[in-house]
């Protein structure tokens, strides 16, 4: 699969997910006092080099000259994450980032977007101690709301580098432990099921529907269908399920779109869906790499798949 075409998609997708209006995120309408859509502009388009290298790694591998013991996911993520806050000042796009990261090595090892989802595990499976104490870095500069502290392996602790050489733990092993906390590395484990699954879901969807309208409903379904961990880590498990709970709401028609919103939005930015968006984020990178692109109807922009 062409490099430019792997890193174009990876771009676009999270711009795409910062613009359209959902519920509760930033978007072309809606900012919140300490995260603009500017910061989402910048962020996104500043990693586009390293995922140009990351795919480039990902090429060595397949001929053979790097093991994939050397793949370098935490290094590329830390590396990521430090261009993306040179550019801006706030954290728009770590769990992006580190979703992004495996699965865009997995597209360029992988024969097509399907194989590439094993490649991906298989590159977290063969990872190495480094991997995580660079990841470990990586969210030391992010500093993502709601980390907790004084638990095993604390991010924000030294002493947690010698504990993880200690017990070897790699980027799979991190992933177990943390899976409960934050979804993303639950896609790391499980093949990205999500991702894809709402890929697969938008696919359909466009054809239906104008883009704007496309993405919000799936948007509201994955929040109906799965508790966001960072809604959880800000607010806790009852402000998650209340989200969910509405969300559902709305695809039932008891509530309406603009309701929803408000309700999102009451609290500041506790209720803002953050890994429910990276998700749809890298659904939607995979949507344009499947071949998205857009055409004027009626005055409003369509998904249209494929060549015109």
């Amino acid at each position: 699969m062409d490099r430019w075409k792997i890193v174009r998609a990876f771009t676009l997708g999270p711009l795409l997910e910062a613009v359209v209006p959902k519920p509760g995120n930033v978007n072309r309408f809606e900012d919140f006092e300490d995260l603009t859509l500017y910061h989402f502009l910048f962020a996104d388009t500043a990693v586009a080099g390293i995922y140009y290298e990351a795919v480039k790694r990902a090429e060595l591998m397949k001929r053979g000259t790097l093991g994939l013991n050397e793949a370098g996911i935490g290094e590329l993520i830390k590396r990521a994450v430090q261009v993306s806050r040179e550019a801006q000042d706030a954290n728009p796009n770590f769990g992006v980032i580190v979703l992004s990261v495996p699965l865009v090595m997995g597209l360029a090892l992988g024969r097509n977007m399907l194989d590439a989802r094993e490649k991906a595990r298989l590159l977290i499976d063969e990872s190495t101690v480094r991997d995580t104490m660079e990841l470990y870095r990586a969210i030391r500069i992010a500093n993502p709301k709601g980390i907790p502290s004084g638990v095993k392996y604390d991010v924000y602790s030294d002493e947690s580098f010698r504990e993880l050489f200690r017990d070897g733990i790699n980027l799979s092993r991190l992933a177990e432990m943390s899976c409960g906390r934050e979804l993303v590395f639950c896609e790391w484990l499980n093949g990205y099921e999500l991702s894809y699954a709402t890929f697969e879901w938008l696919y359909e969807l466009v054809k239906k529907l104008p883009l704007e309208e496309a993405v919000v409903r799936a948007f509201i379904e994955l929040l109906a269908g799965n508790i966001d961990t960072l809604i959880v880590r800000k607010a806790g498990i009852e402000e998650a399920r209340l989200v969910q709970e509405n969300a559902g709401k709305v695809l039932e028609g008891k509530m309406g779109i603009e309701e929803f919103d408000a309700f999102m939005r009451e609290k500041g930015d506790l209720r803002n869906p953050g890994s429910l968006a990276d998700i749809m984020a890298v659904s939607l990178s995979l949507l344009v790499l499947r071949g998205l692109r857009v055409e004027m109807r009626n005055g409003k922009v369509w998904g249209v798949i494929g060549r015109p």
